[in-house]
């Protein structure tokens, strides 16, 4: 099967798990495509956890999910390195964040230095621990989750900080056909332990080099262009949108170009 293929089944296959939210579990996959990483904002019991299970099952891909609380400290994360007498020596014991697909459940509910630490390795794709640099697993990609209607006891993400985000959706609660399907359906958690691998980490990473390659007319960068300064001047908005959120804008449509089978926006 081809890896285009391989992609269309793929989607099909999530669609099956998480039913009647196409267009979000597209979004998800387009934005694991353009290589960036997802904050869904949304009430609990939607199926967040759920989709980044399902998508880490699909392409193979080591998953981890951390609870963020407000005494999460940065190492909880990264790892710590502990002294084993039989070696006499430090050994690196990794932590959550080098799994290739991370949950970071109610992000907003941590620390801000152990936000900024999950943000940085997003940028990067690596940490600094104990003075040496540990590139993080490729792909790496982050889907971070927070309730929009519960802000006790959290700390809201800045702007500079919502920025590493290359999409923020919401899932929805489910129409009365789809939550009727979930009422009569199977358990979601047994299908999880089912679902095959669809495509290899490393074709996964091939995919992603594709996406770059699709074609943006001149045109069209124009328009993206004239959007980007529509945001920076005027009264209608707070703060423009930077160059990174331009290029995230960029590779993302390029991302649902691909997956509708086109090699240009």
């Amino acid at each position: 099967m081809h890896v285009k293929e391989k992609l269309q089944a793929l989607l099909n296959q999530l669609n099956t798990v998480i039913v009647g939210k196409s267009a979000q579990v597209s979004d998800c996959v387009a934005c694991l495509l353009a290589g960036g990483h997802l904050l869904i904002e949304d009430v609990p019991g939607v199926g967040k956890t759920t989709l980044a299970h399902a998508l880490s099952r699909s392409f193979g891909l080591q998953f981890s999910r951390v609870q963020f609380t407000a005494d999460l400290m940065p190492s909880d994360l990264s790892g710590v390195s502990i002294y084993e007498r039989q070696k006499e020596s430090f050994v690196f014991h990794p932590g959550p964040m080098f799994a290739q697909v991370l949950l970071a459940d109610e992000i907003n509910r941590a620390s801000p230095k152990t936000q900024s630490a999950l943000l940085e390795a997003m940028e990067e794709k690596q940490v600094t621990i104990e003075g040496q640099t540990r590139p993080l697993p490729l792909p790496f990609f982050v889907i971070a989750t927070q309730n929009p209607h519960d802000q006790l006891g959290t700390y809201a993400l800045p702007e500079s900080q919502l920025d590493r985000f290359h999409m923020r959706i919401s899932l929805g609660y489910p129409d009365r056909a789809a939550e009727r399907e979930l009422l009569r359906g199977a358990d979601r958690r047994e299908m999880l332990d089912a679902l095959p691998a669809m495509l290899a980490p490393h074709e996964l990473l091939e995919l992603q080099q594709l996406v770059q390659q699709v074609h943006a007319s001149e045109p069209l960068l124009n328009y993206l262009q004239d959007l980007l300064t529509a945001t920076r001047s005027g009264r209608w908005f707070l703060q423009g949108l930077s160059p990174r959120a331009g290029i995230a804008i960029m590779r993302a449509a390029k991302a649902q170009a691909f997956l509708s089978g086109r090699d240009y926006v």
